[in-house]
């Protein structure tokens, strides 16, 4: 029987395997982080284990999951060791990742987490929880008072269920302990992260009582990042591939491609980790590369996924493979989304968006267009709808941005274009497929249903008749042709 990789077992694995070079049991936990999915785990987790591996022991990660158990109980067993697996069409290298030194799971222990957090060792608390992880309207970034666990939150505040009810109650102990403040670094795809983390926080903060506001807006620092790496949902095959590499079972290792990117606003309340040792970058201000990265990133791997998805391709090197929908991203990303950026000096937009097309080409990542097409309603507004304002203040076109929106509304609706039911992971997901299913498809009343979600569109562009004609169009398309060729027509 094959053994499981933990601190033990570590000795054994092949001498060309990158491991920790700390002691462990010497680190202190200087980070919680919220939200403990595979994309901390490849990203952020890793910059950090190059700190520790640099001789700065301050700096351990305790992972908190805020709903499932399945992390906790995959890396437990193991010591909280994992594999990183690097997989490109050159070849693939594999990295056993120490810096979680602490798993959590916060439904079941919430006062084990809140103690954490508010010890003096820990100085950062970071997030990667996801869009719907910050309980706000998507359209308007503002707090959603009505949310269920902002609503049990405030009524037990003292056992909460969401990021924003967890960093309050952590902070307002902080602050009656005569602790400073810890640092909230949000680490999703959001625009302006850090805003939004500081909108939300200060908000339920000053729902919480005005002191307790006025010292979250007053003292806690929100730095904004940008993080970029793309981390495929995790397979038997994927651990079965580990397994024959390491000579042990890693019951939840992490699949990513080599190219990281992580840039960060240096602004921190009591000291911070030199991330620079990872190849993170810190800046004074991270709007221009966290927009960029949305729109030409975000923005076309969402329009992929969608689009590729109604049209049969099950991972995005497969849709990358068919030549039409390579043609869409690159025409989209130079005509339609690159005239909207600020520029950034000393920075090559043009071998930017080269290096995005080769990356969603890695045939050794296997990344489903379906785990990209989740939780549309709340990414469509940041990663499509802000680009195709600027494109309408402008009075330029947007034909494939429209047509990647249509692939969405079309994706919502829970059917495929060979009448297969869709598994649509979303917030919102009944009330879309009710949407879909009283519009039929017909495009004027599919894109008055959906133009209905005030929460996405907002209402400046449901009365805006330039984009409802765009949108109509590009419905109109998908439902007569089909996915390909409407790409095809596009390209």
């Amino acid at each position: 029987m094959t053994q499981r990789l933990s601190d033990d077992t570590l000795s054994t694995i092949p001498s060309d395997v990158a491991r920790p070079r700390f002691d462990r049991g010497a680190t202190r936990i200087g980070i919680v982080h919220l939200g403990l999915g595979a994309f901390h785990r490849a990203h952020q987790a890793v910059a950090t284990q190059a700190v520790l591996d640099g001789g700065d022991r301050a700096w351990g990660i305790a992972g908190v999951s805020l709903r499932s158990p399945d992390t906790r109980d995959a890396l437990q067993p193991q010591d909280g060791l994992y594999t990183v697996a690097v997989r490109s069409g050159g070849g693939d290298r594999f990295e056993v990742v120490g810096a979680i030194l602490r798993q959590l799971v916060a439904p079941e222990d919430p006062e084990a987490v809140l103690a954490l957090m508010a010890t003096p060792d820990t100085r950062i608390v970071s997030l990667t929880v996801t869009e719907k992880g910050y309980c706000h309207h998507p359209a308007t970034g503002a707090l959603d008072e009505a949310h269920p666990d902002i609503v049990h939150d405030l009524a037990h505040p003292h056992a909460p269920r969401s990021a924003p009810g967890f960093l309050v109650e952590a902070l307002r102990r902080r602050r009656e302990a005569g602790l400073p403040p810890f640092t909230v670094l949000s680490c999703d795809n959001l625009p302006a992260n850090g805003e939004t983390a500081r909108r939300v926080v200060s908000a339920f903060a000053e729902l919480r009582g005005a002191a307790l506001g006025s010292f979250v807006a007053r003292e806690v620092p929100f730095p904004s990042t940008m993080v970029d790496r793309i981390v495929p949902a995790t397979t038997d095959a994927d651990r079965a591939l580990v397994a024959e590499r390491l000579g042990v079972e890693d019951a939840w290792p992490v699949m990513t491609e080599p190219f990281s990117q992580w840039v960060i606003e240096d602004h921190f309340a009591d000291g911070r980790p030199d991330w620079t040792l990872g190849g993170a970058r810190f800046v004074a201000d991270v709007e221009p590369f966290e927009l960029m990265k949305l729109r030409l990133l975000n923005g076309s791997h969402s329009t992929l996924a969608y689009l590729g998805y109604l049209a049969g391709h099950e991972t995005v090197s497969q849709a990358m493979a068919d030549a039409p929908f390579a043609a869409l991203l690159a025409a989209m990303m130079e005509r339609e989304i690159a005239p909207t950026l600020p520029p950034l000096f000393g920075f090559d937009l043009t071998a930017y968006r080269a290096e995005l097309l080769q990356r969603f080409r890695n045939p050794a990542l296997r990344h489903r267009t379906w785990q990209i097409a989740m939780d549309g309603s709340q990414k469509v507004p940041q990663r499509l709808l802000g680009t195709i304002r600027d494109r309408l203040k402008a009075g330029e076109p947007f034909e494939r941005l429209a047509l990647g929106l249509a692939g969405w509304i079309r994706y919502a609706g829970g059917r495929d274009e060979r009448g297969g039911a869709i598994d649509v992971r979303d917030p919102m997901a009944a009330r879309l497929k009710g949407l879909s299913e009283e519009a039929g498809d017909d495009p004027a009343r599919l894109a008055d249903a959906f133009l209905s979600l005030h929460e996405v569109f907002g209402d400046d562009l449901p009365a805006d008749p330039r984009f409802r004609r765009a949108l109509e169009g590009a419905l109109e398309r998908l439902i007569t042709v089909g996915a390909a060729k409407a790409v095809a027509e596009r390209g």
